[in-house]
């Protein structure tokens, strides 16, 4: 294919990506209630799930009980006349672009599957599911996990009792779109992991000489993130150390194939 086809392919490939995702907010829009009432604020409610879960917790092992009273100190308004129809359709884009976000996987296979091994197309499937999988589980840690106790951290700091919490609507959507989508895309790393090392830009020896880095930044978004105490900073923790060292171990793998198609050669 000459250059000019395959940028006629990866037009395509946007569009119907772009429509997947306008069926999906369309979708959406239809449940906008539900998502508005119960997902986006559902965080702000004293009784959301993983602000009750860290207060059983912490009445268990007699830690920080600040989640048991996990009231936001802040209340939510609108400063522009087309705000809320703005915040309506583009959380919807972004709901359908988690919705659509296998089908946009597998778009982007069949954009590089030509240049693939017959054997490695028939990996599709994995790619997809596994691809999918995190995108989601990291969905679901930044909504669940990161999305409140960052509510609860913002909501409860304060430099002067002078100064009241009058949060604008489109700042409090818009942390938490971008916390969940975020994470979702972090969850990724392996993926990501697999290409680069593939393509043989990152190697495993680079990922274990700055090891020590990822673990100190981790470390500082769970302590930023959440209560003062070691549980709750563990919680958030784990997931991300181990991804970076299943990044790691993938990278590896990666590497001795790659080697031993040189040594075989």
């Amino acid at each position: 294919m000459t250059f000019l086809d395959h940028l006629e392919e990866l037009r395509w490939l946007l569009v119907r990506s772009s429509a997947a995702i306008l069926i999906s907010a369309t979708v959406a829009w239809y449940f906008s209630d539900f998502i508005f009432k119960t997902i986006i604020f559902g965080p702000m409610k004293g009784d959301f799930i993983t602000y009750q879960f860290f207060c059983d917790l912490a009445t268990k092992y007699d830690l920080d009980k600040s989640f048991c009273d996990a009231t936001l100190n802040f209340s939510i308004q609108n400063t522009e006349i087309e705000g809320q129809i703005s915040l309506l359709v583009w959380t919807c884009v972004t709901a359908g672009f988690i919705i659509s976000f296998p089908y946009i996987l597998l778009q982007f296979w069949n954009f590089i599957s030509p240049a693939l091994y017959k054997k490695e197309k028939r990996n599709a499937v994995k790619f997809i599911v596994i691809s999918s999988f995190l995108f989601f589980l990291g969905v679901g840690f930044g909504y669940f996990v990161l999305t409140p106790l960052s509510l609860n951290f913002l909501s409860t700091f304060s430099v002067s009792d002078v100064i009241k919490n009058d949060i604008n609507v489109n700042s409090y959507i818009g942390t938490v779109k971008t916390t969940t989508l975020a994470t979702g895309l972090v969850f990724e790393l392996p993926i990501i992991i697999y290409f680069l090392s593939s393509l043989g830009l990152v190697t495993p020896a680079f990922l274990r000489e700055y090891r020590k880095w990822a673990y100190v930044i981790i470390l500082i978004i769970a302590a930023i993130v959440t209560p003062p105490d070691v549980i709750s900073q563990v919680i958030v923790t784990i997931p991300l150390v181990i991804l970076f060292e299943i990044s790691i171990f993938i990278s590896a793998f990666i590497n001795n194939k790659n080697n031993k198609k040189i040594t075989t050669t």
